[in-house]
């Protein structure tokens, strides 16, 4: 205590107390401030680190515009289900981001591609096959197309004097006639007139072959008529 006394003065006191004023003060201050009181010029760069950050407190209006970028973005944070519906668009995906192997099968529909978006320059040789095709289109479509004749005649194939004469191509079993056509196998008569060229039907209707006819007014001279039958299966 001596020792203590014979340092201490009416200064020293005084200057005691007022520090702890001040220290009492800061103590206060820190712990009671007004609501709003800290601006952001109270706070130096760097102080505000992610624990002091209570969750929830960085909402999305609190985000400046284009704050959040890719090198801000953990690898997988952004999965499907972050993502509204219609978030990405066309514009916001980069070239040559969604390749072949990051479509799901079947989500490409026809609702999702523009107007003539499939060209026939983007179709590979062969994509097109039967079973992408409807049922009604396959239909239309002629398969399998050969062609036959027949000529009339002779047994052995010379032109006769028989008027009329009437041939038919038949095709073969399974097709049908869809065109056909006739030709004069001339021999020493020198008019001849077509007279019928039409499809041959059988009992059910369908056109299984192609009949044509001809004759000539001059008696005693000769010719065949030869018909055409293209058919295919329908």
């Amino acid at each position: 205590m001596r020792h203590l006394k014979r340092h201490l003065s009416v200064a020293n006191l005084i200057s005691c107390v007022a520090l702890f004023v001040a220290l009492s003060s800061v103590a206060y201050a820190a712990t009671n401030l007004a609501r709003n009181s800290v601006k952001p010029r109270h706070i130096t760069r760097g102080a505000v680190t992610t624990p002091k950050l209570r969750n929830g407190a960085v909402t999305t209006l609190k985000l400046r515009n284009g704050a959040v970028i890719a090198t801000k973005i953990g690898s997988g944070q952004v999965g499907t289900n972050q993502l509204s519906d219609g978030g990405v668009r066309s514009a916001d995906l980069g070239g040559g981001v969604v390749t072949e192997g990051k479509i799901k099968n079947g989500a490409v529909t026809e609702s999702k591609l523009a107007s003539s978006s499939v060209a026939t320059g983007k179709l590979q040789d062969g994509a097109v096959t039967a079973a992408k095709l409807s049922s009604s289109l396959f239909a239309q479509l002629v398969k399998n197309v050969t062609y036959v004749n027949k000529a009339s005649g002779t047994p052995s194939g010379e032109p006769s004097a028989t008027s009329p004469q009437t041939v038919t191509a038949e095709c073969p079993a399974g097709k049908q006639a869809i065109g056909g056509g006739v030709r004069i196998i001339p021999g020493d008569a020198t008019v001849v007139e077509i007279t019928e060229s039409i499809p041959f039907a059988a009992g059910d209707g369908k056109r299984t072959g192609w009949t044509a006819s001809a004759k000539t007014n001059e008696a005693t001279k000769t010719f065949a008529v030869e018909a055409y039958a293209v058919c295919a299966e329908l």
